[in-house]
């Protein structure tokens, strides 16, 4: 693992942007019920605001990669933590729903500047063999971030409601500085700078959002992004009605909710950092992939069935889990199979997850008003399509040893 030793500070350096803006993300669960009383906006508003940032950063993050590919990664990742930084002040100072729109909306372009950069540059500073394992340190980081975000937000919102916005506002402000200051450029970035212009012109021309969409299912990662769509929806429905479920099922209280989610996402990516590269790399990240869709479908569905705490503990540590070791598992399999394409299709892999991300929180709170449990009931069948599909393509694999789509 000697690039990844030789690259271990740049990689923490990433990991601590990409923790901060998915911590700030999180800070929006607990506090929109008071932002709703206090700014009197209907649970409709407050649904849109949420698909607000997502689909901003659907809109941007192919974009957003190809500048990453032109040029370079650490600009966009600076730029796009001033965008986040920005986004997260003017959230916490402004009360018109409409600027509350504008500040999502530029929190959205934000992430989609620095998720598929980070994704890129640990590509670059990352050998075939370690890139398992550097994905899986950056999204442990993105685990952790996304599910201790709605409790740090919890915490801080007690002095004051709108004080989580600002501290995440001042975190990254001070991530920009350090990454400007102390990050160096990518090598492989560096060298591709150094390429004749002609070469750079020809990479930097290409389709548009629509069009990449549209033309994605040519592309041998093509059913990895159907995943990553899959499994973002199936996370964003579980996680958005998940405090509601238990509190209107089992009276459970915000201390007890707080500890299945923190527990789970500090096992996840304990599992991310020590054992993610050995996983993929021991089984391949086609049956990872298979395996982890099965187990998340089978155990999301089992919340429907289990009545005590710790079983609904266990439940639930087993489904973040699974997600936890899904997210390293694609964008391994997805950066293999991009050659010298690494910040296009990790804008791609971003786009993909902001649908999943738009349409889960959608679905599922429209479905809990029908039943409380719907929305589970709908995760666990579109998980368990995607672990049926996984399996016909792994054959088709065997079968033949050239399937039409790979993972």
């Amino acid at each position: 693992m000697a690039l990844l030793t030789r690259n271990r500070g740049a990689l923490l350096l990433l990991m601590l942007n990409i923790f901060l803006v998915f911590t700030g993300i999180g800070l929006v669960v607990p506090i929109m019920p008071a932002y709703m009383d206090l700014l009197h906006i209907s649970g409709t508003t407050v649904g849109l605001l949420v698909a607000a940032f997502s689909f901003t950063q659907f809109l941007f993050s192919p974009i957003a990669g190809r500048w990453s590919d032109a040029w370079g990664r650490k600009k966009i990742i600076v730029i796009g933590m001033l965008f986040f930084a920005v986004s997260e002040f003017m959230f916490g100072a402004v009360n018109a729903p409409v600027l509350l729109f504008a500040a999502r909306m530029l929190g959205g372009i934000g992430a989609a500047m620095i998720f598929p950069a980070v994704m890129a540059y640990t590509a670059d500073i990352t050998s075939d063999e370690e890139r398992g394992r550097g994905m899986g340190l950056i999204n442990a980081a993105i685990t952790t971030g996304f599910i201790i975000g709605p409790g740090i937000g919890g915490y801080i919102a007690e002095f004051g409601i709108r004080v989580p916005f600002y501290s995440a506002g001042v975190a990254g402000l001070l991530a920009a500085i350090i990454t400007l200051v102390i990050l160096p450029e990518s090598v492989r970035q560096t060298a591709e700078h150094n390429a004749p212009a002609g070469a750079n012109a020809v990479k930097e021309k290409g389709p548009g959002l629509v069009t990449q969409l549209l033309r994605s299912y040519r592309e041998p990662y093509f059913f990895s992004l159907i995943i990553v769509f899959v499994m973002a929806f199936g996370l964003a429905n579980y996680e958005t009605v998940f405090s509601l479920f238990v509190d209107h099922k089992f009276g459970f209280t915000t201390k007890d909710i707080a500890f299945i989610i923190t527990f789970g996402s500090i096992a996840g990516a304990v599992v991310q950092v020590a054992f993610i590269g050995w996983l993929l790399n021991r089984f391949g990240e086609k049956l990872v992939i298979s395996v982890c869709l099965f187990f998340v479908a089978v155990f999301i569905l089992l919340t429907l069935f289990v009545h005590t705490y710790w079983l609904i503990f266990v439940v639930t540590f087993v489904v973040f889990l699974g997600m936890d070791i899904l997210r390293p598992a694609i964008s391994t399999q997805m950066s293999k199979l991009a050659e010298e394409q690494q910040g296009f299709v990790a804008g791609l892999n971003s786009a993909y997850t902001s649908l999943g991300n738009i349409a889960g929180p959608i679905v599922a709170g429209a479905l809990f008003d029908v039943n409380i449990n719907y929305p589970y009931v709908s995760a666990a069948a579109v998980l368990t399509v995607c672990f049926l599909l996984s399996i016909r393509l792994m054959r088709g694999t065997k079968a033949t040893g050239q399937p039409k789509a790979e993972m």
